[in-house]
């Protein structure tokens, strides 16, 4: 029986949902909930914490089910330490010029920088998706959801 429960990196990933999926729900819980038909600012971190750890209790239980041994190292043996920084630094972009700059350069760097975290990508595949992306959300999200994000700040467009 002891050998079901090896460590297996499907054991950490099912854990860190299951975490994340309850710290979210518990602090959802501390806001109005209301109904489906009037949702509160509780509402939504507590059903996706819900749905997150019971997901992470399911990856956490394909692991005990699975019988092939989990002999990989945790970290693989060339970590692509770019690409990490930057996915990491998109979203932290995406903060700063948000705050300073407005949605367009916001959503703009946020995707470039991403983007050029795939080694695979080029800085014209990467512009021209950032352009899409950037074209798509405006219109998405300013045009048609009318969400009070200035485009460029200091610019009334």
């Amino acid at each position: 029986m002891s050998e079901k429960f090896t460590l297996k990196r499907d054991y950490y990933a099912g854990g860190l949902m299951l975490l994340l999926g309850v710290g979210a729900a518990v602090t959802g819980t501390g806001y109005k909930f209301g109904s489906l038909a009037r949702m509160g600012p509780g509402f939504m971190p507590v059903v996706l914490g819900i749905v997150l750890a019971f997901l992470g209790l399911l990856i956490a239980g394909t692991a005990l089910g699975s019988s092939e041994p989990d002999d990989k190292k945790f970290m693989p043996d060339n970590p692509q330490w770019f690409g990490w920084f930057c996915i990491l630094a998109g979203p932290i972009l995406f903060i700063i010029l948000g705050h300073y700059g407005g949605m367009i350069p916001a959503v703009f760097a946020c995707i470039f920088v991403c983007a050029l975290g795939d080694k695979t990508a080029t800085y014209k595949s990467s512009l021209v998706l950032a352009s899409g992306v950037t074209v798509f959300g405006v219109l998405l999200f300013h045009y048609l959801l009318n969400i009070p994000f200035p485009l460029l700040r200091g610019v009334n467009l």
